[in-house]
């Protein structure tokens, strides 16, 4: 992970040309996440340099999870024979982070349950706003996680919601059948698993508690009162051991078991001596 090269030198966000010189690679991983049964929409080029996106067809939560946890480990591998290496870091460096935005909708009866019962969608959305804090430890699992939210760097940082606006937590996007939420919160190290039963469980939350949706947000939710999303792991794995809504959907085994992973991870952390405080305090103190 130390004196690499990116794979490119600079931003090709929606770049038709820039790409080429990794399109070897890329194209390999496509196709064989075709052969594996998953539907490639499309790949791209983004902002961080080396940086690179790819969409998936949707599909029912749990093979699509699993799924994902498919393409994780075989980008990796398909990497490693090319002389490559991939990271689903959250946060590689001072440049844009990784994401996995999760784009969510119901079907019962053979449609979309958003697009014919509006009231239905509102509480469940309202559900994702009401529980994102508490839920933040299961979209933002490591420390590294929490570095990805910086305003400005196409990360949510505020617990709000939108039409089509990037800057929030939770963008509703479609229409009629292909109206659904995209939450924007998980980084590429998320648990998909746990990120789309957080969702789950938020939105059921919303329905039964019949929560009143907030107007949606308007211009940048960078700026503005609204709650922020929680800055650290310790700061998330106190919400999440506390909240009501997790232990009743998850139960209290499944939710302590998760804090005391947190745990762990934030002992091992602050046991670490990192090159950081070297160079800042090596010749210095």
């Amino acid at each position: 992970y130390r004196n690499l090269t990116k794979a490119t030198p600079y931003s090709v966000d929606y770049a038709l040309l820039d790409t080429t010189g990794i399109e070897p690679l890329i194209r390999r991983i496509r196709n064989s996440m075709e052969d594996a049964g998953m539907n490639v929409e499309s790949s791209k080029g983004e902002c961080n340099l080396g940086q690179h996106e790819i969409n998936f067809k949707y599909g029912d939560a749990l093979n699509v999870c699993d799924d994902h946890v498919v393409y994780k480990y075989g980008a990796r591998e398909i990497a490693a024979q090319e002389g490559m290496a991939i990271t689903f870091m959250a946060k590689f460096d001072q440049r844009e982070g990784s994401s996995c935005h999760v784009h969510l909708s119901l079907t019962g009866e053979g449609s979309n349950v958003f697009a014919r019962d509006k009231a239905l969608f509102q509480h469940f959305l309202a559900g994702q706003l009401a529980c994102l804090r508490d839920m933040t430890l299961l979209f933002a699992p490591q420390i590294n996680s929490y570095k990805r939210y910086v305003p400005g760097m196409f990360a949510p940082t505020a617990v709000a919601w939108g039409n089509d606006n990037r800057t929030c937590a939770m963008r509703v996007i479609g229409h009629g059948e292909g109206l659904h939420i995209e939450n924007r919160l998980p980084g590429a190290d998320v648990n998909p698993h746990l990120a789309v039963a957080a969702m789950i469980a938020a939105g059921l939350h919303g329905v039964d508690e019949v929560l009143k949706l907030e107007p949606a947000t308007r211009g940048s939710a960078y700026e503005g009162s609204h709650p922020r999303v929680p800055h650290s792991m310790r700061a998330a794995r106190d919400l999440f051991d506390a909240s009501d809504v997790a232990r009743k959907a998850f139960g209290g085994d499944v939710v302590d078991h998760y804090v005391h992973r947190a745990d762990l991870e934030l002992a091992a952390f602050e046991s670490s001596v990192t090159d950081w405080e070297r160079i800042r305090g090596f010749e210095r103190l």
